[in-house]
């Protein structure tokens, strides 16, 4: 099953349970796919829907810190409860010790040697780990790796 009939099917669920803010989450993400859609033409293949979800978990957290700056903590349990349920649509986060085996994997394959070689590393990485790992600590381990 996709995730976007998995998508569907969560949001019958929510709808029996009453679950207002999973209904809204489910139905934003759900316009957010189909405007990607619209935008380019064609269906969404599922990895490309797990960058939409991707791009809106990255927006749940950035708001999820501005609420907290700002004292709001009944906003920001909403997007954290928001990031939750997006979170369980994308594929399972690797582990620290997961992403350093495989960028130095990629370090030893594209024989990436200096600062200079992190381009070539982080356009090998990257599709790997789509969904799996967050480009920021990445680009961060990749430095580290090759600095």
């Amino acid at each position: 099953m996709g995730i976007q009939e998995t998508l569907i099917r969560d949001m019958k669920s929510s709808m029996k349970s009453k679950d207002k803010v999973a209904l809204e989450t489910i139905r934003m993400l759900r316009a957010q796919i189909k405007n990607e859609s619209l935008k380019r033409g064609q269906e969404l293949s599922d990895d490309d829907v797990i960058k939409v979800l991707i791009k809106e978990a990255k927006k749940r957290k950035e708001a999820l810190d501005l609420y907290q700056k700002g004292g709001r903590e009944d906003l920001a349990d909403k997007e954290t409860y928001e990031l939750k349920i997006i979170d369980s649509y994308l594929p399972k986060r690797l582990t620290q010790q997961e992403l350093e085996k495989i960028v130095d994997q990629t370090i030893r394959e594209a024989k990436g040697e200096s600062l200079r070689d992190m381009g070539k590393v982080m356009q090998i990485i990257m599709p790997q780990v789509t969904g799996r790992a967050d480009g920021k600590t990445i680009q961060e381990l990749v430095k580290k790796k090759l600095g």
